[in-house]
Formats: C-alpha cells, structure tokens, sequence
C-alpha cells in the first residue's frame, strides 16, 4: 500500500526538500525591493511589485492547504475588492451574503452600485434557494460571521454555475483545515489571513485561491497593477502561523464545543449558535461539508449591560474585535450595526487549557443571576 503524507506535512517539509547544503532551514525574509536585472527581463524577480521569493514561499504554502494557487493580499477585504474589481462591471448583478461580513457589503454598496453593479442579498441560511438569474457573481460566507448560519455549498454551487455565476467563498471562519469550498464546486475562495491562519493577532493578510488558471491569473495582475502587496515580514509572519495552524485551530475548536455545550445548559444564556452542536439548525449541513466546526460561539444574553458584564467577568477573554488568535476574545456584535440582539455576544475560542476556559465562562455567566 502506497502511504501519501498529509497536507499538513506537506506544508511543514516542502521547504526543506529544496533546500541545498548549507542554505537555512528558516524562510528567510528577503527586504529587497529592486533585483540583479542585467539585460531584458526573464522572468526572474526585478522589482517587489511584482514578486518576492519570502512572499511567494508563503502563497506556496497557503497553495498546499487549499490545493490551488493562491495569491497573497496585505488584508482580507484588499482580497475581496481583488475580486470585485476583477470580476464586476456596469450592469452586472453580485448575491451576496445578508448576514456575514459586513465591511463585504459596504464596499458593494459604497464603490460598486454608484458605478451600476446591481447588488442583491440574501440570508446565508436561504442562499441555496435565492434566485440567481442574471448574476455573474454569488458570495458566500458560511458559517457566517457573527450569526454562524450554514449554507449548502455544492448546492449554492450547482446554483450558480446553472446561471452561469461565479461563486465565491469566504471560508475564513472556518479555515482549509476545517472546510474546503473548492472541493464543494467553488471558483474562488477568499480569506482573511489575519485570521486563524497568521493566528497571532498581529499581521494583516489575506488570500484569493483558485483552480482556474484564468481567473487566477485577473487577480494576480490586478494585485500587480493595483500594488495591494504584503512586505517581505508580513508574509514571514503569515508563514509562522501557519506551521501551527492545525495544532491551534484544532485546540480553539476543541474549546468552542466545550464552552458551547456549557452555555446549553446554562440559565443565564438565552440562546447558543455553533454548528457542532447536534440541535443547532446547521449541524446537519455543517456536519455533512465540514470536518470541524470552528472557534467561534455566539450567544444572547438578556441584555447589552449583562453581555459587557459577562466580558468583563471573564479573566479569560480578551473584549477585543476580530478572532482566530491564541487569546479568547468577545465583543456585543450590536457595537458595529449587525443585526442581532442587544445581548448577543461573539466569542471567539483562542487556545487557553479547555477546562480553564469553560470554567472561567461558566463563572463569569454566574455572575449575572
């Protein structure tokens, strides 16, 4: 029987196999922003717009993990107007999410529409049904950031491609390691790098993945011309995250079941949203496209004053936007306009010991009665 490691080795050896005697086993981060260019240009690195070896290392890795060229941004949503400027012309019409991130929307709604792209939304939950007539680009988030509402991604796909869309996937709440959107019959998938995957809380990237040659290649020179591009130290952060990546995001997973089966129980706690639990309306379509379920838990408490409470109770938590790091952080997600509950709190697992974390939530919830 042939053994084939997994990607995960895959991404920790590809370097040292092309290494040579004395070259260091480290990515080194190489600064340079001009190249040796004696003569006509060869196809060789000539200048950092156009190319980096520490920059490209990284997007080769990122490549492993979703088995596809990737392309490297200097933040998620620099990734996602790649794709909008790319893919979006007057009078074409984007589906997009109603419920997942809202910055997506707002530069739809800011820079898009008074250009006469067509924007039309839909609730994450009801994106399989949602008429695609006329589009050329369906986006989706799923779970969805902060909700955690699931959609069926092959059939969103089947969808789209019968109305000849695209259909991109911003798999960034639940990682390569989680979900692959692409094998679900995606064209592109999209993340926020600063994210789970850097995984630190302390480097801004992001990333357009493709199997499509041609579309891969729009982004690229679209990345090139329009000069959205990581430094050298960014991208050697990036790539520092990564090598451990699977031991966090399994450890934040692990921790955001186990604080969610807490809150289930807990009085305090009005309602609970996580995709691994087996009543959560998503479970079945999650447990069917996913292999884990993520870090983050959202939850609606009685009020606003008790969710800022429950932070500030919990010595565990960090009351901090964004998530994916090695801290536990929280936020009531009404702060930045969503619609939610004044109550309803975002809280993304980090990698704490999973017994110290569900008792610090536990008592910091009973503090509230």
């Amino acid at each position: 029987m042939t053994w084939k490691p997994s990607v995960i080795s895959e991404l920790l050896h590809h370097r040292a196999r092309g290494l040579s005697k004395g070259d260091p086993v480290a990515l080194p981060i190489l600064p340079s922003s001009t190249f040796l260019l004696p003569g006509d240009p060869d196809g060789s690195h000539f200048y950092g717009r156009n190319g980096n070896p520490t920059v490209e290392s990284v997007e080769a890795e990122i490549g492993l993990l979703e088995n596809a060229e990737a392309v490297l941004f200097p933040s998620g949503m620099a990734a996602v107007a790649a794709i909008l400027h790319t893919q979006l012309k007057p009078g074409d019409k984007v589906l997009v999410h109603a419920d997942g991130y809202y910055n997506v929307r707002a530069l739809l709604e800011e820079h898009f529409v008074p250009r006469g792209v067509i924007v039309e939304t839909c609730p994450t939950a009801e994106m399989a049904e949602a008429d695609m007539t006329g589009c050329r680009l369906v986006m989706i988030e799923t779970p969805s950031n902060p909700g955690l509402d699931v959609c069926d991604i092959a059939a969103v796909a089947d969808r789209a491609k019968a109305e000849g869309a695209l259909l991109v996937a911003d798999n960034t709440t639940a990682t390569p390691i989680c979900q692959q959107p692409m094998d679900l019959g995606a064209d592109m998938v999209l993340m926020a790098d600063t994210k789970a995957m850097a995984g630190h809380s302390d480097v801004l990237c992001g990333h357009v993945a493709s199997r499509d040659t041609a579309l891969i290649n729009q982004i690229r020179t679209y990345r090139r011309l329009g000069g959205a591009i990581v430094s050298p130290f960014d991208a050697w952060l990036l790539h520092r995250g990564l090598e451990t990546l699977e031991l966090r995001v399994f450890r934040a997973n692990e921790n955001a079941l186990a604080v969610a089966q807490m809150l289930e129980k807990h009085p305090a706690v009005q309602s609970v949203r996580y995709p691994g639990l087996p009543r959560d309306v998503s479970h079945a379509i999650a447990s069917h496209q996913m292999r884990e379920y993520g870090p983050i838990v959202s939850f609606t408490l009685k009020d606003r004053k008790s969710a800022e409470m429950f932070i500030e109770n919990n010595p565990l938590i960090v009351p901090a936007t964004s998530f994916g790091g090695v801290h536990t952080s929280a936020e009531c997600r009404i702060r930045w306009g969503d619609q939610v509950a004044e109550g309803f709190v975002r809280m993304a697992c980090g990698i704490e010991p999973t017994e110290d974390l569900v008792i610090a939530t536990e008592k910091a919830l009973d503090t509230l009665r």
